[in-house]
């Protein structure tokens, strides 16, 4: 039997006390409290309550090894983005892989493969095979419902998907910018009860008012902490912490701890926090693992102090898989499933003519909404902050669909990838039609990639796993993305947060305003194109 003293932070009783912990054969046996312990806190693990972990680049299995170094313990993974590439066959990818892991991945059912009809994806899943998802018990919920016009218009498909997760008594998860009123009214009772769109304050009230979960969501470029967690004083039962999309690099800094880190530091109760963080999930999609309760699998975190969440050590079923930032889970070898097909691109395929006043896409940084602006075409030049954006088709022999787009600051270069949300062509922006053929070129190369280049340099991170993730080592590919995105900002002059992760998102149709598919230019208000190619 091994036993660990320490604080227990004692979430559901509201207190803080010495214990011994005491686990056999992975179980927690008992919890005894004693007169005095170290200064060392226990709690239950954190829980990512909404995460794409094919946005990481990371596998399954080297995402849990950067994660449980920051005390998460489990996931609601949506693999929505492998769906689209590979269908029922990336699903599976991403199961078998996570049970190679200590860590609780928890899949959901993929409700828009493809996401819209507006854009070409590698595959479609129908209701009939979330149907069949949604039997399995490595599926806890149907995942993030984007198709919310479906949804109000009652598209016979949408409405399938949502009944088969009822029956199945399965949570269905929402995903629903900017949607107010009676529309919004529409989309809750169709049973759709989290959100993690949120980005005013406003629209967060409204969603919970009507019984809605809302998920805080900080991520590598959409990051909305700051405008919702004045909801922690007091709708922390309402609440739950998210990634949704996190690169390896800021993956490597921290995880959900952070949010808790900078909540605590703002003032907010620390066990309405810690229950928003640890809890909320647990509750919300009936999930299995440890909940620091005797009879429970030996699943905690050890922590050294209740200000920074610095953890000291990760234990799974009694095991302990990280201590002190190692982490003791080893990498696994792993297959590399792909769809790619795209021939290379000319620049006699990228010549545009754009027309007098030209609709051009606005980068908001920090978020996945972008603005739309009217230029004169005699403005779109690279010196006025006014790039070309193309999307090219992977999956089939098509022409690029082309569009200008304002906030990316490159100059004297381009950057591109495989990663493009949510059907993954080729994505790519850049100040001249050759710098974004020699950045597209080794996406092609490579079978997926992200890549930047000027006229002296080339860099490139293959992704050789259904285009969107690194076959590779964590801490390998962390360095890897870093290096590609300190030239996109100290060479190229891209002055975003996240300037990959924000290019992938513009190709997002389902978030407004302005968005490019490879089927053109296209109004996320309302769901038609500008521009078809």
């Amino acid at each position: 039997m091994n036993r660990i003293e320490a604080h227990l932070v004692d979430i559901p009783k509201r207190s803080i006390y010495p214990v011994a912990i005491h686990i056999e054969q992975g179980i927690i046996k008992a919890i005894e409290p004693i007169a005095a312990a170290p200064e060392l806190y226990v709690m239950p693990g954190f829980v990512d309550a909404h995460v794409h972990i094919e946005s990481s680049l990371l596998v399954p299995t080297e995402f849990a090894r950067m994660a449980l170094v920051h005390g998460t313990v489990a996931t609601i993974s949506d693999p929505h983005e492998i769906a689209n590439v590979l269908g029922i066959k990336g699903v599976e990818f991403m199961i078998e892989n996570g049970k190679q892991s200590p860590l609780y991945f928890n899949f959901g059912a993929p409700s828009c493969v493809p996401a819209t009809v507006f854009e070409t994806a590698g595959a479609a899943l129908s209701a009939q095979e979330v149907n069949a998802l949604l039997q399995r018990e490595e599926i806890l919920y149907l995942s993030e419902m984007m198709n919310y016009p479906g949804v109000l218009f009652e598209d016979a498909e949408v409405m399938q998907k949502i009944e088969y997760a009822h029956v199945h008594n399965k949570p269905v998860d929402g995903h629903a910018p900017g949607l107010r009123g009676n529309d919004l009214k529409k989309y809750v009772a169709a049973g759709i009860s989290t959100d993690h769109e949120c980005f005013t304050l406003e629209e967060a009230l409204e969603k919970i008012s009507l019984g809605m979960k809302i998920l805080i969501r900080e991520g590598s470029a959409a990051r909305n902490f700051d405008a919702l967690i004045p909801l922690m004083k007091d709708h922390a039962a309402s609440l739950m912490f998210c990634s949704d999309d996190k690169h390896p690099d800021s993956l490597e800094l921290g995880h959900i701890n952070q949010l808790v880190a900078r909540a605590v530091a703002l003032g907010y109760n620390l066990f309405d926090v810690l229950q928003v963080a640890c809890l909320n999930p647990v509750d919300h999609y009936k999930m299995k693992h440890g909940q620091l309760r005797v009879g429970d699998a030996a699943d905690f975190i050890i922590l050294n102090n209740l200000h920074s969440f610095e953890v000291k050590a990760t234990y799974i079923q009694g095991n302990c898989v990280a201590q002190d930032g190692q982490c003791f889970v080893n990498s696994v070898t792993i297959q590399t499933p792909n769809f790619f097909v795209a021939k290379s691109l000319s620049l006699e395929q990228l010549r545009f003519e754009p027309s007098n006043m030209e609709p051009v896409i606005v980068c908001e940084d920090g978020q996945l909404v972008t603005g739309l602006e009217m230029v004169p075409k005699e403005l779109l030049m690279p010196e006025n902050d006014y790039l070309k954006l193309v999307v090219y088709n992977r999956y089939q022999e098509a022409k690029p669909a082309i569009a200008y787009i304002k906030n990316f600051g490159i100059k004297g270069g381009a950057i591109a990838g495989s990663v493009a949300h949510d059907s993954h062509n080729i994505l790519a922006v850049g100040s001249s039609d050759e710098y974004i053929v020699k950045a597209i070129e080794q996406v092609i190369q490579h079978q997926g990639a992200l890549s930047a280049c000027n006229e002296s340099t080339t860099k490139v991170l293959p992704l050789p796993v259904a285009g969107l993730m690194s076959n590779g080592e964590a801490w390998q590919v962390a360095e890897g993305y870093k290096d590609l995105d300190r030239f996109a900002k100290v060479e190229l002059g891209s002055g975003l947060r996240a300037p990959f992760m924000s290019l992938s998102f513009m190709a997002l149709l389902v978030i407004p305003h302005l968005k490019l598919s490879d089927k053109g230019l296209f109004s996320g208000d309302t769901f038609n194109f500008v521009r078809s190619v």
